[in-house]
């Protein structure tokens, strides 16, 4: 049965995800608490005057290549954000209510030059602020860790980075969601339309503990994703083939519903794949 395996945010753009067993779509149409702190430039203005458009420039992995070195947990209640070096196990803590200043300070440290912590109310700093989560497979993960001896599919759910893991359907179930038939699936009574793939950036290729990359990372995976497209997978859809993951739009009449790990897929009655 097609069921949602796992659901993931995170809450600093760049950083560690948190896993999550219950998550509510908020009125941007985005998962609560995704993305909803980010480091920007602070000598850009980012004066927006609608909550949609683009924010600028914001640091992230694609940025700073070392963000292996630090390992981030954030409480959603108190709002809390603990930084652990990997190296030596310095830790320190701040409350991003009180303390986004000093945290500030904190990353602007890390990264070498300066940045500033900032919140924004949904849809957050995620890339795309006009569409919702997005959704890949285990299936999906499984045969991209296949194709690279230094990736285990644990691994390739950090490095790519998805907010919904669908189990129990095949490699590249998601691919199905761009063209027009079927159009996308439902959870719980919450609807996901397939809006677009997911084209990638450097980050896969690094290792999520060491940072270090795989030799000829894109120009491989390119190769292989092309040689593996399913059938069922429109073509013109792919502006190339380092491209993997379903990005979901998300109806307004559906903010504010929630979906949680177990519940099943359906696609139109019954489901089929």
């Amino acid at each position: 049965m097609a069921h949602v395996e796992n659901l993931w945010v995170y809450p600093v753009k760049g950083l560690d995800r948190m896993t999550v067993k219950t998550i509510s779509i908020n009125d941007a149409g985005t998962f609560q608490g995704d993305r909803e702190y980010a480091m920007l430039d602070p000598a850009e203005n980012n004066v927006i005057e609608d909550r949609f458009d683009s924010v600028g420039k914001t640091f992230n992995g694609k940025e700073i290549d070392h963000t292996h070195e630090v390992q981030s947990a954030f409480d959603p209640e108190s709002h809390e954000l603990t930084l652990t070096m990997r190296e030596n196990g310095a830790e320190v803590t701040f409350d991003l209510q009180t303390e986004r200043d000093a945290a500030s300070e904190w990353f602007s440290e890390f990264v070498g030059k300066p940045v500033e912590l900032r919140h924004r109310e949904p849809p957050s700093f995620i890339d795309r602020p006009n569409l919702g989560p997005s959704v890949i497979s285990t299936g999906t993960l499984e045969e991209v860790a296949s194709w690279f001896d230094d990736m285990t599919v644990d691994g390739a759910r950090i490095r790519l980075r998805p907010n919904i893991e669908i189990g129990g359907v095949p490699p590249f179930w998601e691919d199905r969601f761009l063209g027009d038939d079927p159009s996308g699936f439902e959870v719980n009574g919450t609807w996901f339309d397939g809006a677009e793939a997911c084209a990638r950036c450097v980050v896969p290729s690094r290792d999520p503990d060491t940072g270090k990359p795989i030799e000829d990372f894109e120009q491989r995976f390119a190769k292989y994703r092309e040689e593996t497209l399913p059938d069922w997978a429109p073509r013109e859809e792919f502006e190339h083939f380092f491209t993997v993951m379903l990005i979901t739009k998300v109806p307004e009449e559906d903010y504010g519903s929630t979906i949680s790990v177990g519940d099943e897929v359906t696609v139109g009655d019954p489901l089929e794949v």
